[in-house]
């Protein structure tokens, strides 16, 4: 691979409890032959730039999307057998889910589904303009206004209270807090804490606490990849580095270190391009 175009723009001020950073990437020569999905807090948005982007569960056979959304998800998804070079990827919340799709994230649990299904032909109108739009700040400019001009300002069924603030305790603490602890913060038993989360997200709160705390791992090792795995697991509460690496291929896959050989060089070693505010 020959190197590869890395955009941020950090989303619009009235987006942000909904949607995370908005990203463009391009490769500059062939991509990489197989390229790990990793769970995390997000949903996924991933609008193609040319040619459809292959995606499949472990398992399971490739699909090809034009456009797509991705649920939360606890295992790994693979992107291979596709020419795709080039596109723009949203990271949604679950938040953003009802007001954007209208859907809990529940309902796009461990699922890809064709954008296109879900807004219909707004999808395909932006992404033939973003196709057509050679520059990337145009390009964040023309998801940003699609995304205020059709955002709910009152999502359709907003979640209990009681589970907004499971969420957020979750993901403050990277899941640190325990299933326990959270239902009595929340005041339900733990049993209907976990149905209720589970039925709102599409995770129960003990698989959410893994994916997030799995994220915080790959943040570390993308931040600063010497570090060691045992003080990495000792910070982030693993029993020790062995349960580390369990979970890595529980979720990934694969080995920290695989990952790291076979992945982190070409984060590392992009051609990055920070956009800090919204041009809109």
């Amino acid at each position: 691979m020959e190197g590869f175009e890395h955009h941020v723009r950090r989303a619009h001020p009235a987006l942000r409890p909904y949607l995370g950073n908005l990203t463009g990437y391009a490769y500059r020569g062939a991509p990489l032959e197989l390229h790990r999905g990793l769970p995390s807090r997000y949903l996924t948005i991933v609008i193609s730039l040319d040619e459809p982007l292959g995606v499949a569960w472990p398992n399971e056979p490739v699909e090809k999307f034009q456009t797509l959304v991705g649920g939360l998800h606890s295992t790994a998804v693979r992107i291979a057998d596709s020419p795709n070079v080039a596109g723009l990827q949203l990271s949604l919340t679950p938040a953003g889910s009802r007001a954007l799709l209208g859907l809990p994230s529940g309902e796009l649990a461990t699922t890809i589904i064709d954008l296109d299904k879900l807004l219909g032909v707004p999808a395909q109108e932006v992404g033939e303009r973003l196709r057509a739009t050679p520059h990337w700040h145009e390009r964040f400019d023309i998801v940003e206004r699609l995304l205020l001009e059709s955002w709910r300002d009152e999502p359709i069924g907003a979640p209990r209270a009681e589970l907004g603030w499971a969420w957020r305790r979750l993901c403050e603490t990277a899941g640190g807090i325990g299933v326990q602890e959270l239902a009595g913060e929340v005041g339900w038993s733990r049993r209907h804490l976990t149905e209720q989360f589970r039925a709102e997200y599409g995770l129960a709160p003990k698989v959410a606490s893994r994916v997030l705390r799995f994220e915080r791992a790959v943040s570390r090792l993308k931040a600063r990849p010497r570090t060691r795995l045992a003080d990495l697991a000792a910070d982030l509460g693993y029993a020790d580095q062995a349960h580390l690496t369990r979970e890595w291929h529980a979720i990934a896959g694969c080995s920290p270190r695989q990952w790291m050989t076979e992945e982190l060089p070409f984060v590392q070693d992009d051609n990055r391009t920070e956009v800090a505010e919204s041009g809109v």
